[in-house]
């Protein structure tokens, strides 16, 4: 637990010291809401798209998953392809400390970082843009912890198969601009071509927004996304512990 703790803390300084991921995680949501709520804000509730909600407050939780997809694609891939280019988690495996100890220090940032730009983003969307705020925290919370647990153990196989550092950050942009402009954050789903709102429907932000939005506005928790993001959460971990005995193996 101690060289746990110790490994999170260091890994948090070095996200800490890269300002493009401090802007992607915690700047860029807060720059689309404040774009969104300008075009869409002043239109009243739609049945037919945002789920007949106000615009601000079906953008709100979606983006509070976004961020926490931010962080899960697009900081730990990079950090993970990176330590396996440099031979890092060839040293750890031939030391005292597992790499299972490095992947969930990586994990556990991300679960740090996710919660601190879900904060920053809900208390800007509450006080500027009147927002609904989170209604059921008793729900909430474990809600949230299942949509930041998914995604950081998503980025955790994706930094341990993507073969560069460089492939992984572009692989992590791409995903941020699909998850983005797909999956419930950018244009309203059902405005989008037919083709595109299937590619939405694939995506596991899609599922994550929408698990959110039940106990944000005091409706009951989606169960089919919960049950999707339960199956990314444990497909990721197992193809986590497979990557990592492969390794261990060569």
């Amino acid at each position: 637990m101690r060289a746990f703790a110790a490994m999170t803390w260091i890994e948090l300084k070095l996200f800490a010291r890269e300002p493009l991921t401090v802007v992607f995680v915690l700047v860029l949501p807060l720059v689309v809401l404040y774009v969104l709520n300008g075009v869409f804000g002043s239109q009243p509730a739609d049945p037919t798209v945002w789920e007949g909600l106000d615009a601000v407050d079906f953008y709100t939780p979606s983006y509070v998953a976004l961020v926490a997809a931010t962080a899960g694609v697009l900081w730990q891939p990079v950090h993970l392809a990176s330590y396996r280019e440099q031979g890092v988690l060839r040293r750890f495996q031939a030391s005292a400390i597992s790499p299972f100890t490095l992947i969930g220090a990586h994990m556990a940032v991300t679960a740090i970082a996710a919660t601190a730009g879900a904060l920053l983003l809900t208390v800007v969307s509450v006080a500027a843009y009147d927002a609904t705020a989170p209604r059921n925290w008793l729900t909430l919370i474990p809600v949230y912890a299942l949509v930041v647990a998914a995604f950081a153990a998503l980025g955790g196989i994706l930094g341990l198969l993507m073969p560069t550092a460089r492939a992984a950050q572009g692989l992590g942009v791409l995903l941020f601009f699909v998850f983005m402009m797909l999956g419930g954050a950018g244009p309203p789903q059902e405005v989008l071509p037919r083709v595109l709102g299937r590619v939405g429907d694939l995506l596991p932000i899609t599922y994550a927004g929408r698990l959110l939005r039940g106990p944000w506005l005091a409706r009951d928790a989606d169960a089919a996304s919960a049950g999707v993001l339960t199956g990314v959460l444990v497909v990721s971990v197992v193809l986590i512990v497979w990557r990592l005995r492969n390794e261990n193996r060569r």
